[in-house]
């Protein structure tokens, strides 16, 4: 019996390009429901361009690249695990990263691609707006979704009212000298 090794995380280099183009290509090539728009070759060129802009964070599992992340400020560009290799977990270990040194995020995905709406929603995020395709390459419908959620809004005067009876019934906070022990 073999055991794998645990995944890690690690900055693309520019040797990684092929890599995870064969993710991303293969999704392509694979997805009964997207447009075939794109070469290998294509697919590399694009991959390595996001690399040296920086964006973009591999998962690798023995040495092998099993996924990838491209992070751009805010926005997530791609998230994308090789179908051999999901539901190891790689895909949340992608976007706990993402979560850890940037927030709030935001991404788009199709309105087809039912798995990673299922994904994103049960990671935390929310559906923000959906579109008719017309301002993607694809043509596709798609969804963006936002983490972390935003905070109901209310009305200021429930929220006025709220706090005055809230503060009514508590006692008036003890003060410390340390300002660090009155941080919740």
């Amino acid at each position: 019996m073999t055991t794998s090794s645990q995944p890690i995380l690690r900055a693309a280099r520019s040797t990684d390009a092929g890599k995870i183009a064969e993710i991303l290509h293969r999704f392509e090539v694979d997805t009964p429901w997207m447009p075939k728009q794109h070469t290998g070759a294509e697919a590399i060129s694009f991959c390595g361009t996001m690399i040296d802009r920086g964006w973009v964070t591999i998962a690798q599992i023995d040495g092998r690249v099993e996924g990838f992340l491209a992070l751009e400020g805010a926005e997530i560009c791609a998230l994308y695990v090789r179908d051999t290799a999901r539901g190891q977990g790689l895909g949340r270990l992608l976007l706990d990263y993402a979560k850890s040194v940037q927030s709030p995020l935001q991404l788009w995905t199709f309105a087809a691609n039912e798995g990673a709406q299922r994904f994103y929603l049960r990671e935390g995020f929310v559906e923000q707006s959906r579109t008719d395709g017309a301002g993607n390459d694809e043509g596709l419908p798609d969804i963006q979704y936002i983490w972390p959620a935003p905070l109901p809004k209310s009305d200021p005067k429930s929220r006025a009212a709220e706090t005055t009876k809230s503060s009514a019934s508590k006692p008036p906070a003890a003060t410390s000298p340390d300002p660090k022990k009155d941080t919740a």
